[in-house]
């Protein structure tokens, strides 16, 4: 979605906050609730009373109750734009259900319950959410995901989980529901971006208590100061009480509270991320410990060739083709890889030799290979099967190839011909499981934010060692059972940390329920996306980095707003309080460091500061403050400088510039 100018924004959001004016939205937020309290009394102030300060007070207030909602108004107006959009890809669709004869049946996809099995061939719309219990498709998720490539999904295994309102491009398959209408994905995310479902978090409760308490503090000071104020012979107006309680309150963290968690969701949700909750969206910005799958998290999943050994006396180029024509017909990852590779290193790019019989890999040959016409077989596959298979030991020099293959990590595949002139080995193809591009830096990243990352792995230690330096991890859990992973969850929240993780499978669920924040993938299980509190639509493991960041960037969002708002009130004490009693105490002069023209002039621009603050916040709100992976103690410095700091000056220049403007008008200046 095209971003939209701030200004338009708010004219386009203006309706929505002027019906936010109803006092039972506005109780939900009681700082902005006295400021709406307060606007109706000086109203009253203003009809029994009237004059230009009481009017122009009166309008500045209602307009600071207006900007408030404006905040939250816009926030919800951006998710109401995605909702649409999202919508867009939810329709009315009717659903082949198969009953227990197999025979099919039309019915519309709001009648889909639980439990149903739906038919969905090449052009037609997944009905609803659901596993795939038979066949296999390349289905078009980008209406749901943005991405235009399909993906593959298919029975079995942690690819089986379809999408309602995708598409099946090709073949067909069988999709058992797993969600009723009304309760898919799509559903959800609706729901979410539209602030339907948004929950105040801990976080979020715990600083609106702090608010109310200091709103309190100062209704009871500006309530005692009325008497006081009498006592010493100047008695205030309750125009000037309210301006004055409306000033010192924390209206501006107040106002902006709740559009920042709207926005931080919808952040969320531009990544691809459905978060059940805001609790685990507030929990990912104070993770400490990282648990991520090696396999297609760290790893792109599928073993590759990455190097040909040759045996001692045999030519390089003669490996490389004999390898090369083992894996023709192999439509395995490897063996695509091998050919790959054979090709990068100038092998013929050459179809199957004219009568060659292709010979597939089995579980008790652990080999595969080609048979040619002229009678000569060729093999790849394990040492030891190898060995069985020529009747003999590997070379000494195959056999350091192997170990050493081995222990850094990778799979070794020995090559080995059989013809009219005996057996020979020719070498060794090294396997190894591959690194993603940046997967370092990307773990760089995570110290620099605080975050220990342990990569957890099926693997033998050796293997899973080599995988953890390369790709540069804190720690490794080598030969990890669904049990290690939750015991090791358990162990570090123990100790104090939060923990996150990403998966897929079934055996992913109890720590993926166990876990703070539990990410799974769209493609996995309904085991695993049930169990999880956030649902990747992309499918992407990596993704948990960005749901951190997008975590920490929400809590400190609402940090430096809430400091640059109660940094503001110094600047509005040096404003009214001289203005309040210069006329009984002229030394109170001093300080009017601003140089304000008149009392009534300073009442007036520090209600009108208050006012446009909220407006000028608004896109920081929404964008959030932007996150570098620091630690703890540099982020609080560099917030409680920029923030704290712009806090104490800004308010001095804003209100000295906006009583050189308001003095201007008579009655007031």
């Amino acid at each position: 979605m095209t971003s939209t100018p701030l200004p338009s924004m708010l004219l386009a959001q203006l309706p929505s906050a002027l019906r936010k004016l109803d006092p039972r939205h506005l109780w939900r937020s009681p700082v902005m609730f006295v400021v709406w309290v307060g606007s109706v009394a000086t109203t009253l102030v203003a009809l029994t009373d009237p004059s230009v300060f009481a009017w122009f007070i009166t309008v500045w207030l209602w307009l600071t109750v207006v900007f408030g909602n404006l905040a939250e108004a816009v926030a919800e107006g951006r998710g109401k734009a995605q909702a649409d959009s999202l919508r867009a890809a939810r329709s009315d669709v009717t659903a082949r259900r198969l009953a227990a004869d197999g025979t099919e049946s039309v019915v519309p996809g709001t009648a889909l319950v639980v439990g149903d099995r739906v038919v969905v061939e090449a052009g037609e719309v997944v009905p609803g959410d659901g596993d795939v219990v038979e066949g296999v498709a390349s289905v078009d998720e980008s209406a749901i995901t943005g991405e235009s490539a399909p993906v593959i999904r298919e029975a079995g295994g942690d690819r089986s989980a379809v999408t309602g309102g995708t598409r099946v491009l090709s073949d067909r398959i069988v999709v058992q529901v797993t969600a009723a209408p009304g309760e898919t994905f799509l559903d959800r995310m609706i729901a979410l971006v539209e602030g339907a479902e948004r929950r105040r978090t801990p976080n979020e409760v715990a600083l609106s208590i702090l608010l109310v308490s200091l709103t309190i503090v100062f209704l009871v000071a500006v309530v005692t100061l009325s008497p006081m104020a009498d006592y010493a012979g100047a008695p205030q107006e309750p125009l000037v009480l309210v301006a004055l309680l409306v000033c010192l309150i924390p209206t501006t963290i107040g106002a902006l509270l709740s559009a920042i968690g709207i926005a931080g969701m919808d952040r969320l949700v531009r990544v691809n991320v459905l978060a059940m909750s805001g609790r685990a969206v507030e929990a990912a910005g104070d993770v400490s410990t990282l648990l991520l799958d090696k396999t297609g998290t760290i790893t792109y999943g599928n073993r590759r060739a990455s190097e040909l050994l040759t045996a001692p006396g045999v030519p390089d180029d003669e490996l490389r083709d004999l390898a090369r024509l083992t894996s023709l017909a192999d439509q395995t990852p490897e063996g695509r890889s091998i050919v790959d590779l054979a090709i990068q290193l100038g092998a013929d790019d050459t179809d199957l030799p004219s009568g060659a019989t292709f010979v597939e890999f089995t579980a008790q040959t652990r080999m595969s290979g080609l048979d040619l016409a002229d009678g000569r077989s060729l093999r790849k596959g394990a040492g030891a099967a190898v060995e069985t298979w020529t009747g003999a030991s590997l070379p000494a020099a195959v056999q350091v190839q192997v170990e050493e293959v081995s222990g850094a990590g990778g799979t070794p595949l020995v090559v080995a011909e059989s013809g009219a002139d005996g057996t020979r080995v020719l070498g060794v193809v090294h396997l190894k499981d591959v690194v993603k591009e940046g997967m370092a830096e990307r773990f760089d990243q995570l110290r620099a934010m605080g975050i220990r990352t342990v990569m957890v792995t099926g693997d033998n230690p050796r293997t899973a060692a080599a995988i953890g330096r390369e790709a540069g991890v804190d720690e490794v859990l080598a030969e990890a059972t669904p049990e290690d992973k939750l015991a090791l969850i358990r162990r570090e929240q123990e100790g104090g940390r939060l923990v996150a993780m990403t998966g897929d499978g079934t055996n992913d669920a109890p720590a993926l329920a166990a876990a703070d924040v539990g990410v799974a993938m769209n493609s996995g299980t309904s085991a695993a996306k049930e169990a999880g509190n956030m649902v990747d639509l992309d499918s992407d493991p990596t993704k948990l980095i960005d749901v951190v960041a997008i975590g920490k960037q929400l809590l400190i969002t609402r940090g430096a707003l809430t400091t640059f708002s109660i940094a503001n009130d110094v600047a509005k004490y040096f404003a009214i309080l001289p203005a309040m009693f210069l006329a009984a105490y002229p030394a109170l002069d001093s300080l009017n460091v601003m140089r304000l023209a008149t009392p009534e002039s300073a009442i007036a621009s520090a209600v009108v500061f208050n006012a446009l603050v909220i407006v000028a916040l608004i896109p920081i709100a929404l964008r959030g403050v932007k996150y570098r992976p620091l630690s703890a103690e540099a982020l609080l410095r560099r917030n409680v400088l920029v923030y704290g700091l712009g806090g104490l000056v800004v308010p001095f220049v804003g209100i000295k510039l906006i009583d050189v403007l308001v003095s201007m008008i008579p009655g007031i200046g």
